[in-house]
């Protein structure tokens, strides 16, 4: 099956003069999971090209067997570097849809009409969509098709104020995801801070944070499959 990734292009963490992007764990193991399953992967972001890493998931401490293997893997590693431009995808080539959260998508991706208009054809036409950690923020201006939020009434999570605390950056988001998910009318539920857990209602799969990245994307095997 055709698997669409979307990536950030976003790269300033507000005013403090740092870096940000997207989150390197976050999007090596779905890569590796989606790719080990024989699925053919088509990245895409907004500015096309190499989206941004946010260097914090880059230090040692925040390796995995994945970023270790992607690491390793040059053909992945151009992939990576070669992403579409977000405006140029029809969504009808594709089976599902992944988001790898970090920071960035906060700011670019969270108010994208563009992002909004795949998320919302994708599933309309009844595919699935899996965002985690910071990702599932780029739900809040997608609506339904009778124009309620798209997470109204619907089983969600994402990174919670209480991690988003314990990185620090609570003061620098332009949001709070868990607040806005609530506030748009999702049945929010966490795990303990840095704990894997993954919510999958329907066609909708999210993930709490970067733990969580990897049973996402396995969901989203489930998801594709029909099980």
């Amino acid at each position: 099956m055709k698997i669409l990734m979307v990536l950030t292009s976003h790269d300033k963490l507000g005013d403090t003069g740092e870096k940000t992007g997207f989150w390197l764990e976050e999007f090596a193991a779905p890569y590796y999971v989606l790719k080990d399953a024989g699925h053919e992967i088509t990245l895409a972001s907004p500015a096309g090209g190499q989206p941004p890493l946010d260097p914090k998931s880059d230090t040692p401490d925040a390796q995995t067997d994945a970023t270790r293997r992607f690491k390793e893997d040059e053909a992945a590693q151009a992939h990576l570097a070669s992403t579409e431009k977000l405006d140029t995808i029809d969504v009808s080539a594709f089976d599902g849809v992944f988001y790898p959260g970090g920071h960035g998508p906060l700011w670019d991706l969270a108010e994208s009409a563009v992002s909004k208009a795949i998320i919302e054809d994708a599933l309309t036409a009844a595919k699935p969509v899996a965002l985690v950690c910071h990702a599932p923020a780029v739900l809040k201006n997608v609506t339904a098709p009778n124009g309620d939020p798209i997470v109204k009434g619907r089983k969600i999570t994402g990174f919670t104020n209480q991690e988003e605390d314990a990185v620090g950056l609570t003061d620098v988001v332009p949001f709070l995801l868990e607040d806005v998910l609530i506030e748009k009318g999702g049945t929010f539920s966490k795990q303990g801070v840095f704990e894997p857990y993954v919510v999958r209602d329907g066609l909708l799969i999210t993930g709490q944070n970067p733990p969580s990245s990897e049973p996402a994307a396995e969901k989203l095997l489930e998801a594709l499959e029909g099980k």
